[in-house]
């Protein structure tokens, strides 16, 4: 499996297809391997699926559609920071898109990142190339669990979800 990258030519943002763990490294910008984010930003990660599932607002009649106004609702939270958190924003923020949604497009302020697999795979492995304060949005207790043993915070959907 390798990595992919397309891009929307109206956003001109690259979609990361993420298919091993070096992969997420790169999506992270690791230095010397793509372009470089800035590393002093706490790193926010947004568990599409859960955050989108949370709200019983119709998304499975359109998940990208229900995909693109969380990610744009995301942008504020990059700019202005998660309440509850109490990490200093601007944040970087990456959301975890799998499935239907995989072809949403990032937009300045919030990168996607489209999972190969299972979208909660990708997660744990951004978090655990974080290298940074890191939180995850997700209500999902795998989830949870496994990205607190690797440092994490963890937040519920209702902090980035005014719904």
């Amino acid at each position: 499996m390798g990595d992919t990258e397309s891009m929307d030519a109206e956003r001109a943002q690259p979609v990361r297809h993420v298919g091993v763990p070096r992969s997420v490294i790169r999506a992270l910008g690791r230095p010397g391997v793509a372009e470089p984010t800035d590393g002093g930003r706490p790193l926010l990660v947004v568990d599409a699926a859960n955050v989108v599932g949370s709200v019983p607002d119709g998304w499975w009649r359109d998940r990208a559609g229900a995909t693109e106004r969380l990610r744009d609702g995301l942008v504020r939270i990059a700019e202005n920071g998660v309440p509850g958190w109490t990490a200093e924003p601007p944040l970087d923020v990456v959301l975890v898109v799998e499935g239907a949604a995989r072809g949403v497009r990032g937009v300045a302020g919030v990168e996607v990142v489209a999972a190969a697999g299972v979208g909660d795979d990708a997660v744990v492995e951004l978090v655990r190339a974080a290298g940074r304060p890191c939180a995850v949005i997700t209500a999902d207790r795998e989830l949870r669990a496994r990205v607190t043993e690797l440092g994490a915070e963890v937040l519920g959907p209702r902090s980035v979800r005014p719904d």
